[in-house]
């Protein structure tokens, strides 16, 4: 996409002052998003970013759920979400740290939510990678 395209159908040249990006990053062509982050973003705009990772609930849940994960679904997981696995600490920010701060990320969060067990194997069935399973006629996925 060229200046004035951008221009067009995102903002003006230098008019954006955060760069927001919730669980996608690791989707981008990260060579062309940084072309056009640097088209758009004012001189100090700030970029944020941030995925989530598997659940925890406890150890024994979540021991399960880490093979789970880490094995047995590994053939069904799309290769870039490693980065997500790596909660995106091996992506290349070619930006300069924010000044004056003493630790600009990455930083953890927490988000809780209370889910009984249907709710939270739901939650399972939604990851792309049982969905794949599911499509390529693994009996596992079935219910």
């Amino acid at each position: 996409m060229s200046g004035s395209e951008l221009e067009d159908t995102v903002s003006a040249q230098s008019s954006v002052d955060l760069v927001t990006i919730a669980q996608a990053m690791h989707w981008f062509d990260l060579h062309a998003f940084y072309q056009v982050k640097w088209i758009l973003k004012k001189p100090y705009g700030v970029i944020v970013a941030w995925c989530y990772t598997i659940p925890e609930v406890n150890d024994s849940v979540d021991s399960v759920l880490e093979q789970f994960h880490s094995i047995d679904s590994e053939p069904f997981w799309e290769p870039r979400l490693k980065l997500i696995d790596d909660k995106y600490r091996s992506i290349n920010f070619p930006f300069e740290a924010v000044e004056g701060a003493d630790h600009t990320g990455p930083f953890k969060f927490v988000a809780e939510k209370l889910m009984d067990l249907d709710e939270y194997l739901t939650y399972l069935r939604s990851w792309s990678a049982y969905q794949t399973a599911k499509t390529k006629g693994c009996g596992a996925t079935e219910r």
